[in-house]
């Protein structure tokens, strides 16, 4: 079977050759370092956050690629918001605030892998996240956002 495919979870823009990504790729024969500095290059934008990764690696040819996933909502709220983690006290205490541009923004970079089929319900959902990670949005309690997302107060920005 020439045809590998390995899956990971790798610090953006810090994989390297240890485990797990060296132990898998050493007995297929490959270059690990050329595989870590690709993984790298492709994660980079994503530095401080979970990604996802798939390498499929032709063991014949020892030729491979790969493939980078998108980091949780959870990591993505965190980025946008600049906070290690979410509030302890969620509802009583906020942690940070996001404009319902930076909400969009993040929903539309999920929307094609969550089990969703609008970008108004994708951004319910990362509302829905902000709720339980103490963001507000705008100002307000992201249940308050979404009750008004509901009511199409926001459909302006939910266009193409």
């Amino acid at each position: 079977m020439p045809i590998k495919t390995l899956r990971f979870d790798v610090e953006g823009g810090k994989a390297t050759a240890g485990p797990p990504i060296g132990p898998s790729l050493t007995p297929l024969g490959m270059n690990v370092l050329s595989v870590v500095e690709r993984i790298n290059e492709l994660t980079g934008e994503f530095r401080g956050m979970r990604v996802p990764i798939k390498v499929t690696v032709d063991t014949e040819t020892k030729s491979f690629d790969v493939e980078v996933g998108i980091p949780t909502v959870s990591a993505l709220i965190a980025k946008e918001a600049q906070v290690e983690k979410g509030s302890g006290e969620p509802g009583k205490k906020a942690v940070a605030e996001l404009s319902m541009d930076q909400i969009v923004k993040i929903a539309r970079l999920k929307t094609p892998h969550m089990r969703v089929n609008s970008l108004k319900a994708a951004v319910k959902s990362v509302l829905g996240v902000c709720v339980s990670m103490g963001v507000n949005v705008d100002g307000r309690s992201p249940k308050e956002v979404i009750k008004e997302v509901e009511k199409g107060t926001y459909d302006h920005l939910l266009q193409g």
